[in-house]
C-alpha cells in the first residue's frame, strides 16, 4: 500500500512522534539523551524552527514544532540520520535505529496549542520516569521545566506558550503549571492520539453521538483539527501540488531556476555554483535557496549537494532569501 503524503506549510503546526524499531530503546542512558538534546538544539536554532514543547522517553519522543525556514521533513532527517549514526557508533550496533516513518500530525493551532503542550509535558509522568508533579518540575529531559523556569536553554519557544497564560512573567509559569497539573489526573487523551476522524470529534464518544445525530465530519489521519480547518488545510495542499506540476510544464528545475537567477544578478550560473563570496554571488545562493526549497520543494540535503555547502547553510539562506525575493518583488514566473 502506497505511504500517505506528509501535509506541511510555512508556520504549520505539527505534533511529531518518533519510535525505536520494535519498540527498542532509542535512549540507554544520560549521555544518548543529551547528545540527542544537543543535536535537537542545534537543528532548531540553524533551521529557525519554532519548538514549543518535547520530552523524551526510553523508546520513543515526542516534538511539537511549527514549520520555519525549511520543511518539517528536512528538520527530521538531519536529526534523525545525525543521531542514528552518533548512537550506533556509541553502542557499537549496525542497521536502523527508528521506525520507517515518525508520524506527524499537522494540528490547529488555536484549538490544540496548549492542549498538546500539556499532553506532551505530562509524558515522563505517564511513563513513570518521574513519581509526581514535583519531580516532573525538574525533570530534565522534557520541556516542562523550562516552561516553569528551573532550566534554561536557548531555543525552545517558551515565551510564545508563556504568554498565553498571562503578561507577567511569574503568574503565567503558574498558570501554566496549574493547567498542566489539571492534565495529570486526565489520563491518556485518545482526542490527541486516535485516527484523524477521532482526534477531530473529541474522541470515540464524541464521534459516536455526532454519527447518531447523522453529523458528518471531514478527517484526515494526517490532521488534527475540526472539519473546516481539515478541509482547508487538503484544499492548500491541493493549490500545492497544483502549483508544482504548473512549474513542471514550464519545464522549471534547479538549472531553471539557477539560469533565472543568474539573469537577475547579471552572473553567470557556474559563478552562483561556485564558492565566491562576493555581495551579487552570496544574495544570488540565498535566492536560489529560498526558490529551490520552497518552490520546487527540493530537500534541504540536496541542495546542499548542489552547491557545495553544509546543510545548515541552506537553512539560513532560505529565510534570507525570502527577504531577498520580497524587497525586490521576485517571483520565480515573473521577474
Amino acid at each position: 500500500m502506497p505511504r500517505i503524503a506528509r501535509i506541511d506549510a510555512p508556520g504549520a503546526l505539527h505534533h511529531i512522534i518518533c519510535r525505536g524499531i520494535e519498540k527498542t530503546r532509542i535512549f540507554h542512558d544520560d549521555a544518548d539523551r543529551d547528545g540527542f538534546v544537543e543535536r535537537l538544539g542545534r537543528v532548531i536554532s540553524e533551521t529557525n524552527t519554532p519548538c514549543y514543547a518535547w520530552a523524551l522517553i526510553p523508546n520513543h519522543f515526542h516534538l511539537l514544532l511549527k514549520t520555519g525556514d525549511v520543511p518539517i521533513t528536512t528538520v527530521m532527517r538531519r536529526l534523525l540520520t545525525g543521531y542514528a549514526v552518533t548512537f550506533n557508533l556509541r553502542h557499537r550496533r549496525v542497521g536502523h535505529l527508528f521506525q520507517n516513518r515518525y508520524k506527524s500530525i499537522l494540528c490547529q493551532e488555536d484549538t490544540y496549542l496548549l492542549e498538546l503542550v500539556r499532553y506532551i509535558h505530562l509524558n515522563p509522568l505517564r511513563a513513570k520516569l518521574v513519581g509526581s508533579m514535583k519531580q516532573l518540575d525538574w525533570f530534565k529531559y522534557c520541556g516542562h521545566s523550562l516552561l516553569i523556569g528551573k532550566r534554561e536553554n536557548d531555543w525552545q519557544d517558551t515565551g510564545y506558550v508563556l504568554r498565553l497564560f498571562g503578561r507577567r512573567i511569574s503568574s503565567s509559569r503558574r498558570h501554566y503549571r496549574e493547567f498542566v497539573e489539571k492534565g495529570a489526573l486526565m489520563g491518556k487523551r485518545q482526542d490527541l492520539v486516535g485516527g484523524g476522524l477521532i482526534r477531530s470529534a473529541g474522541g470515540w464518544e464524541a464521534l459516536k453521538a455526532l454519527s447518531r445525530l447523522k453529523i458528518h465530519m471531514k478527517g484526515d489521519e494526517r490532521i488534527l483539527g475540526d472539519s473546516d480547518f481539515v478541509e482547508s488545510v487538503i484544499e492548500e495542499q491541493k493549490e500545492r501540488l497544483t502549483r508544482r506540476y504548473h512549474l513542471q510544464t514550464l519545464g522549471i528545475d534547479f538549472e531553471e531556476v539557477t539560469d533565472r537567477v543568474a539573469k537577475i544578478f547579471h552572473l553567470k550560473p557556474e559563478q552562483i555554483l561556485s564558492s565566491g563570496k562576493q555581495p551579487q554571488q552570496v544574495k544570488a545562493r540565498r535566492l536560489l535557496c529560498f526558490w529551490a526549497i520552497k518552490e520546487l520543494e527540493m530537500s534541504g540535503v540536496e541542495v546542499a549537494k548542489r552547491l557545495k555547502v553544509c546543510n545548515s547553510v541552506v537553512s539560513r539562506s532560505v529565510g534570507q532569501g525570502e527577504k531577498i525575493a520580497a524587497d525586490m518583488k521576485l517571483t520565480l514566473t515573473k521577474h
